[in-house]
């Protein structure tokens, strides 16, 4: 059985503060290697075969953790990076809907994002997808842990279920350093084993 745990990173600063992150490369604060610290054990009884993060630093750092633990290499995959937001980035909400009032309340709902600079969730899902295709195809009859974003993760797991666009939003975007249990049967394809586990 080939199965994908997909973990979010640890906290950040940004995180505390409700920071828009995307792809700035913001690492985690002491709270958030805490949390890696902590939840390592937990992955590491999963026995994973393979570790592939995503190539920004508050993946990489969570990564890590795991990678010590484990003593397995750690792989970088920059297809599993957040959702690119462009003009976004560094902003807080308050500020986010002061000046893109029409585009900022349909983040995290089934409304399309309008603005041309922000990268798609259509596309974000095929990415982090296609990166969790050639992972499974790596480790064959085994487990990767990959280690990604609560946005890409969100979309790709959807993705990756079958789940169509409009319903994307109802998968509750992982909290920090939480993961969720995919695993992929011979007839029935992907199916959702566990989700926010942690």
């Amino acid at each position: 059985m080939t199965r994908l745990l997909v973990w979010r990173h640890g906290r950040t600063e940004w995180n505390a503060e409700q920071r828009c992150q995307g792809h700035t490369d913001i690492d985690l604060d002491a709270i958030g290697v805490e949390q890696a610290v902590a939840a390592a054990p937990r992955l590491a009884a999963e026995r994973p075969d393979l570790i592939i993060s995503s190539d920004l630093s508050r993946a990489t750092s969570t990564a890590k953790a795991l990678a010590e633990l484990t003593a397995l290499p750690l792989k970088l995959d920059e297809r599993l990076r957040e959702r690119n937001f462009g003009p976004w980035q560094g902003l807080v909400p308050a500020e986010l809907l002061d000046r893109y009032p029409d585009d900022y309340p349909r983040l995290g709902t089934a409304e399309p994002i309008m603005n041309p600079e922000i990268e798609s969730d259509s596309a974000l899902a095929h990415r982090v997808v296609a990166a969790m295709h050639d992972a499974a195809e790596r480790v064959g009859d085994g487990t990767v842990v990959l280690v990604t974003h609560g946005g890409a993760a969100q979309v790709g797991c959807a993705l990756l279920l079958g789940l169509p666009p409009a319903t994307w939003h109802t998968l509750a975007v992982l909290d920090n350093c939480r993961f969720t249990d995919l695993r992929h049967h011979p007839t029935r394809g992907w199916q959702i084993h566990g989700h926010n586990k942690g």
